[in-house]
């Protein structure tokens, strides 16, 4: 007989974030926990076959064989929509225009 363990799965968008708690078998990997918490239901926008996702802001290589340990927060990762370098190209323009004008 195996113990259970109390894991959480989270996911966030720029207007709406959820966090749910579940209790799994022991052994359960990251996109059991994923599939078995039903945030899909709630976003079904993710794909958990191709989503990126991690433990506390670490990405996991492959979800299907990480076994999580109890307490650990299964993350969904959202794709990026820009570029970081682009973004922060972005704001440098911004603010070299911002002191111009100042």
């Amino acid at each position: 007989m195996t113990a259970d363990i109390i894991v959480e799965v989270a996911y966030a968008r720029p207007d709406r974030q959820k966090i749910i708690s579940l209790v799994v078998p022991e052994g359960t990997t990251l996109l059991q926990a994923a599939e078995k918490s039903g945030i899909c239901d709630d976003f079904p926008e993710i794909n958990l076959q191709d989503a990126k996702m991690g433990i506390f802001g670490k990405m996991v290589v492959n979800p299907a064989e990480h076994i999580l340990n109890s307490g650990e927060r299964v993350e969904i990762y959202r794709p990026l929509t820009i570029d970081p370098k682009e973004m922060r190209k972005r704001r440098a323009e911004k603010s070299r225009l911002a002191d111009v004008q100042s």
